[in-house]
């Protein structure tokens, strides 16, 4: 990025990852503990799913600019619906199944993908 802040952003994969708690279970952003997303998803899903969940997010600012409450609802089911498939809402992932997991993340995206 040049020094006027015009051009392509940083390459978000070479900033740090945040800290997690020693089982892996979360991480801890500015203090606060937040799941972290199934760390057995496929890295073409989990980019997949988290490109729904922006998505999902600019459709929740979108309806709220626009005063849209069943379009806010909408929008926000997906959001649960990414979440859940990343692992990062619903049954930890961590007391799923390998079978399980999969099935999860797969209906997710499924439905997301509809």
């Amino acid at each position: 990025m040049d020094t006027a802040g015009y051009g392509q952003p940083p390459d978000v994969t070479t900033n740090p990852r945040p800290a997690t708690t020693p089982d892996g279970h979360h991480v801890v952003i500015g203090g606060r503990r937040w799941r972290a997303t199934d760390p057995d998803l496929p890295a073409e899903i989990a980019a997949r799913l988290r490109a729904h969940l922006m998505a999902a997010r600019r459709a929740v600012a979108a309806a709220r600019r626009a005063d849209d409450p069943q379009a806010e609802l909408a929008a926000r089911a997906r959001v649960q619906r990414a979440k859940v498939a990343l692992g990062e809402r619903g049954t930890p992932w961590w007391e799923q199944s390998g079978q399980e997991r999969r099935a999860r993340w797969e209906d997710g995206l499924a439905a997301l993908d509809a």
